[in-house]
């Protein structure tokens, strides 16, 4: 129903801006979908990707390696993965959410998407052109293990500890 209701505020809002100026509303749509058709493929490849993933893993696999049956394992694994893997924002939360469907485990979850919007191996040599490499080893390392204090405390939190 919030789905709904979201959807709905959105489209009265985009409506009184048409109706208030319909030039800067089309050219609001144009920068909008040129936006999405950049982001698209990046997002239909992760998609396609998880979902390939969970129909080869089925729930009790995921369960297994990451589930809330894990323990700190599944969660130092979906650290590690969150952290070598370069997913944007907005594709890491939908990912996330059909991993949670798929049997993933709370805490492992919040240690791969903190790791994953933290910690970034695989830009590192970019950071440290601009920050050093003492700066960024150390800001890598710290966000790491800023993943598992995420994982404790949703662990505290969902009652995973």
């Amino acid at each position: 129903m919030d789905t709904y209701i979201l959807y709905g505020t959105a489209a009265l809002f985009l409506a009184l801006s048409f109706f208030k100026d319909k030039k800067k509303t089309g050219m609001a749509l144009k920068k909008a979908w040129k936006a999405f058709e950049n982001i698209l493929p990046e997002f239909l490849v992760v998609i396609l990707l998880v979902g390939v993933l969970l129909a080869v893993l089925n729930t009790e696999m995921i369960s297994k390696i990451i589930g809330a049956e894990s323990g700190w394992a599944g969660v130092i694994i979906a650290a590690l993965v969150g952290a070598i893997t370069l997913i944007p924002g907005f594709v890491a939360f939908p990912t996330a959410a059909m991993l949670l469907q798929g049997g993933a485990g709370y805490m492992q979850i919040g240690a791969f998407v903190s790791a994953l919007m933290m910690v970034g191996v695989v830009t590192m040599p970019v950071e440290m052109k601009y920050f050093g490499k003492r700066l960024t080893i150390l800001r890598n390392i710290l966000a790491f293990i800023f993943s598992f204090a995420v994982a404790a405390i949703i662990g505290l939190v969902v009652g995973g500890i």
